[in-house]
């Protein structure tokens, strides 16, 4: 998509062939976008470059810790094979490949000392905006992650590469690596980009919207499953998902793509080019429906060398070791003082988006309010609030809120609550009260999840005599600029954060 140093990387393939390499910290289970840059090495090996691929392990633990350091080993193993089985599943030769991980040479005493030296000229300011797009922000940012585009633009000098190659949304590590490494005498390197590709759900791809993207090793009931709720409405071309992994994906690796339909439909038909594709989509030619069935089985033919190999009963206790499901905690044994404590994470919590039906006053309580929320389920819940003093009702009815759904159901005054409604309380008097507002957008019965703890599942019922909501509760604030948290990181969607209008500071419940 875009390339920085053109006119270098044109002198060098004047003299000899170009040494590039590629990078991936090792966090997140990679999913099918990793299919983009895997195509493009396929055509850098076919262009004659050396090419060299970096398992940044280091780089995941700086990244706020999205690897913990007692898995790095187990995930960079998992990378490791993943990748190689993408890669096979292409028709790649692995032999004309290096594979190199980061702590190869990261911990080494001279790349230490360059650490140090780059720390001595680079402002706050530039390694922070370096890592906008890449590292995760949080309010209070880690120091290990102002180290981070510094490790990945020395990377350039000590892989003795000519070339980098990354998604656009490394631009602005990029450019830092430009500025900087010519200040330790280090040649400028060439950088080339690629597309980030949307996820299904139309905005970008990623690790932490479980339904915006699907994963290497999904089922193939679970790719039918994610691509039947992926947007794809008739005629739209934008924000399209499904078109946007065609184009993004599919295209690049086949150089065609076939739409499977029944004769009655005027039968299969093969494009050579996305832009016919995209405009028969467009003339409502091509049915949504048809669309998403050949996506399926285009993808699960690219995922299915994937999945036999991790088959194995090596790679799958590899998978599991590696990430671990939160909510499958060992529980602790009765009567053992020393044993392990219960794992309390948010992934416990259900709670998703409601939308408020109807608000009446509880016949029995003049602060209570019984409303009918839908929550995504074929009847709507009963929930009991004591919001009858901070809300009025007109601006209940109607509006989306965040609702905990997996409390074990009460009766308050007669009336049996299935869910709580999630608020944001002012510190001090006079006390001030209101409703988790999510993005804009929302649908009821999306999940609501905090940074990080995308990955488990919730429990069914949460048992009062663990106090699971209790004890992670006890860390819910909103941000200074009124974002919902649990120990600093936010509540989210996949359509952005959960927030409340005005109370900073202040704790929910």
């Amino acid at each position: 998509q875009e390339v920085l140093g053109e006119d270098k990387l044109m002198a060098i393939l004047k003299e000899r062939e170009l040494k590039i390499y590629w990078g991936t910290a090792t966090t997140g289970k990679p999913h099918v976008a990793y299919f983009v840059p895997m195509s493009k090495i396929a055509d850098f090996l076919k262009a004659g470059c050396e090419v060299t691929i970096l398992f940044a392990d280091l780089h995941a633990y700086l990244d706020n810790m999205k690897a913990p350091w007692e898995l790095l080993e187990l995930r960079t193993r998992y990378y490791e094979n993943v990748i190689k089985a993408m890669l096979e599943s292409i028709g790649v030769p692995l032999e004309k490949l290096k594979f190199v991980r980061g702590t190869d040479y990261q911990l080494s005493k001279e790349y230490t000392l360059d650490v140090y030296r780059l720390s001595s000229v680079v402002t706050q300011h530039d390694a922070k905006k370096a890592g906008a797009e890449v590292v995760k922000q949080v309010e209070h940012p880690l120091l290990s992650g102002l180290l981070y585009p510094g490790l990945q633009a020395l990377d350039e000098e000590y892989l003795k590469v000519d070339a980098q190659f990354g998604g656009v949304d490394q631009r602005k590590i990029f450019t830092f690596a430009e500025k900087y490494l010519p200040s330790l005498g280090y040649a400028k390197r060439v950088h080339l980009m690629n597309p980030m590709v949307p996820g299904l759900t139309g905005s970008k791809m990623s690790s932490s919207e479980e339904d915006s993207k699907i994963d290497l090793l999904d089922r193939k009931e679970d790719v039918k499953k994610k691509l039947k709720k992926a947007f794809c409405e008739p005629g739209n071309v934008e924000n399209n998902g499904v078109l946007s992994f065609i184009k993004h994906v599919l295209f690049p690796l086949k150089s065609e793509f076939v739409v499977l339909r029944e004769e009655k439909w005027g039968g299969n038909k093969t494009y050579t080019a996305y832009e016919a594709l995209e405009k028969d989509f467009a003339e409502q030619v091509v049915h949504p429906g048809d669309l998403k069935n050949s996506v399926e089985v285009a993808l699960n033919k690219l995922l299915d060398p994937i999945r036999e190999k991790f088959n194995s009963p090596e790679l799958k206790k590899l998978t599991n070791a590696a990430y671990p499901n939160p909510s499958k905690a060992k529980p602790a044994e009765k009567g053992t003082k020393n044993s392990e404590p219960e794992n309390v994470v948010p992934s416990r919590l259900d709670i998703r988006v409601g939308k408020v039906i109807s608000v009446e006053k509880h016949p029995d309580a003049d602060s209570l309010y019984v409303e009918k929320i839908d929550v995504g389920e074929p009847e709507p819940r009963t929930v009991v609030s004591g919001l009858v003093q901070f809300v009025p009702k007109e601006q209940l009815q109607d509006r989306l809120v965040v609702l905990l759904c997996n409390l074990k159901p009460q009766k308050m005054r007669g009336v049996e609550s299935q869910g709580m409604v999630l608020c944001a309380s002012s510190v001090g008097e006079p006390r001030q009260v209101e409703p988790l507002d999510p993005p804009t957008g929302c649908c009821a019965g999306e999940r609501v999840y905090v940074e990080g703890y995308e990955g488990g599942e919730p429990d069914d019922e949460l048992k009062p005599k663990k106090k699971v909501f209790e004890k992670l509760q006890a860390d819910f604030r909103v941000s200074e600029d009124c974002v919902a948290q649990w120990k600093q990181r936010n509540f989210l969607t996949k359509l952005g954060r959960v927030s409340c209008k005005s109370l900073k500071g202040g704790s929910i419940s």
